[in-house]
């Protein structure tokens, strides 16, 4: 049951509503198979969706594997630059906070779902704190910047993955309850007002051919017994003695021959 109503009297009161004529046989045909190309291309649609949202799960799982070790390679060689160095954490503070590297937002296109994906572009700033590490230190925070440059990279594309993933995941769930919508619940509901209709039609025919088969037994039965009377009429007459008519059905113009008349001219 749906919703406490037997499905069976559902699907009956709903076939119902239908008349069972020619035209609704042919505009339900045409529902079906319309019900079935959306179906085929949601399952396509929906197909190639698993294969990307694979691909993303992968590429999510490498690049978080990817990124501890990075990390930690990172922050040591931070750890390096201050032990070279000394603390130039205020110095770096004190100067110019102008971001060398900002993120950028675009749109990919997977099988009609608009996916974000974020890229890392540089902004052509030059860095004003060139001056440090003269004293000591500098090969060593000239380290620190490439690797937190590649750490932050890492960290834009894993924030792309995973935005593009979740968004994946909801639009294959969408589809994926369209294409069961389709399947269990559309077509099977066309193709059983469609059997309805075929079987309404087919007991029409019937009653029908058997109203034909009654009016034809009854006028062969008023034929037999109109034959029945004048042959009763005629052998009645035969032993009274009166003169029997008789009728000829025949066609009278079948003895004429129009080829052995003359052409008439008006």
């Amino acid at each position: 049951s749906i919703y406490g109503t037997p499905l069976a009297t559902k699907n009956t009161a709903t076939m119902s509503e239908v008349p069972p004529t020619r035209m609704n046989q042919q505009i339900f045909k045409v529902k079906k198979k319309a019900a079935e190309g959306g179906y085929k291309l949601l399952k396509k649609k929906a197909d190639a969706l698993k294969v990307k949202f694979r691909d993303y799960a992968k590429a999510i799982a490498e690049t978080k594997a990817n990124m501890s070790s990075d990390a930690a390679s990172a922050f040591f060689s931070l750890t390096q630059a201050e032990y070279a160095a000394g603390n130039f954490k205020n110095k770096v503070a004190e100067g110019p906070m102008t971001a060398r590297i900002r993120v950028g937002a675009g749109v990919d296109n997977v099988a009609g779902v608009k996916i974000p994906v974020f890229t890392l572009y540089e902004t052509g700033v030059t860095l004003d704190n060139q001056s440090l590490g003269l004293v000591g230190g500098g090969k060593k925070i000239q380290n620190v910047r490439e690797k937190f440059t590649g750490f932050i990279e890492m960290l834009i594309k894993l924030a792309s993955l995973q935005t593009s993933f979740v968004t994946l995941d909801e639009a294959l769930k969408v589809t994926n309850r369209r294409v069961n919508a389709l399947e269990n619940v559309t077509i099977p509901k066309i193709q059983g007002v469609l059997d309805y209709i075929s079987r309404e039609l087919d007991e029409l025919e019937r009653e029908d051919f058997t109203r034909l088969k009654l009016v034809q037994g009854k006028k062969e039965a008023e034929i037999e017994e109109e034959q029945k009377r004048k042959d009763a009429e005629k052998m009645a007459a035969i032993k009274s003695g009166r003169k029997v008519e008789t009728t000829n059905d025949a066609d009278i113009t079948a003895q004429f021959d129009a080829q052995d008349d003359e052409d008439v001219v008006f």
